[in-house]
């Protein structure tokens, strides 16, 4: 398999309290965030993942070694700041939330530590990943627009997992796969998008930046794929009971590792989609069995609609 940069600036110290089937209280802390969890799904698949991103202060003491223990190699800036963590109670079998503590901007020279550990190891790896800061203003648009340019004019591609404006960043520098929810996609044409023709013409917007293949999730819904001249649906099976946290994340992680490996972008995303159909039945957190997946793989549909 492959190897694969991802940009995910801010890992977070997850800290969840669970309940034992004895009734006791479990305390559990985890390595998460968007970048951490494409990073533990594409390495399940096979890849060999370089996490680039910031650790720093008390948090960042405690998740360092949590991350090491990732089947992943970090590439870590340290900051001047605590980095982020959470505290969330499922005894209840939901997601509640206690407390979040998130990380400061980064400063300048951090900014610029960043952008060169993230472009050396992209041009290495020849495949990035960007994914979103913690909270969303805690990067600029330009620092997206700087790694994907310098990578891009290497050669290099680029997948993007964004939300505006570090989306219209990272089209600005060159992106070659783009995968972005409905909501994210209202956000980047400042509209509607819940019409076949809304959806087709904010997707032309992502397009005219050169975008090879355009992928929408949307929620219950089968995906929208975008590819050359045709459109396709993408249907993954659907469950019940499961925890929805990391599944766009590990759709995101699986596809690069196919891509990385050589697959071609149907490959890519059907093991995606089965990828977050498998998260989804574990506790979340970019988590699943990679022979579960591919087996899983059978049974997503990828249907060419059009073109």
């Amino acid at each position: 398999m492959g190897d694969v940069t991802i940009l995910g600036p801010h890992p977070l110290l997850s800290v969840t309290i669970e309940r034992h089937p004895d009734g006791a209280d479990e305390i559990h802390l985890h390595p998460a965030g968007q970048g951490v969890w494409v990073a533990r799904m594409a390495a399940a698949l096979g890849a060999h993942p370089v996490l680039c991103g910031y650790l720093g202060g008390e948090t960042g003491a405690i998740l360092g070694p949590l991350i090491d223990a990732l089947p992943c190699e970090r590439r870590m800036i340290a900051s001047a700041t605590d980095s982020g963590s959470y505290v969330y109670d499922r005894r209840s079998g939901e997601r509640d939330p206690i407390a979040h503590a998130l990380s400061p901007p980064p400063g300048r020279h951090e900014i610029d530590d960043l952008v060169a550990a993230t472009v050396a190891s992209a041009l290495q790896t020849r495949l990035l990943v960007l994914c979103n800061p913690y909270p969303g203003d805690a990067l600029g648009p330009e620092v997206y627009e700087r790694i994907a340019a310098d990578a891009h004019a290497h050669g290099v591609r680029v997948l993007a997992d964004l939300s505006s404006p570090r989306l219209d960043g990272a089209l600005r520098g060159g992106v070659d796969l783009v995968k972005i929810n409905d909501w994210e996609l209202a956000g980047f044409v400042t509209g509607p998008v819940g019409e076949d023709d809304e959806l087709a013409a904010a997707v032309g917007r992502i397009r005219e930046h050169g975008v090879e293949t355009v992928v929408i999730t949307r929620g219950e819904l089968p995906a929208a794929v975008f590819g050359g001249d045709e459109q396709w649906t993408l249907t993954a099976p659907s469950f019940d009971h499961g925890f929805r946290e990391g599944c766009g994340d590990s759709m995101m992680g699986a596809t690069a590792a196919i891509l990385a490996a050589g697959g071609d972008w149907r490959e890519a995303l059907t093991i995606g989609a089965a990828a977050g159909a498998v998260n989804f039945l574990h506790r979340g957190l970019g988590t699943g069995d990679a022979d579960a997946i591919r087996e899983l793989a059978s049974s997503v549909q990828l249907v060419r609609t059009a073109g």
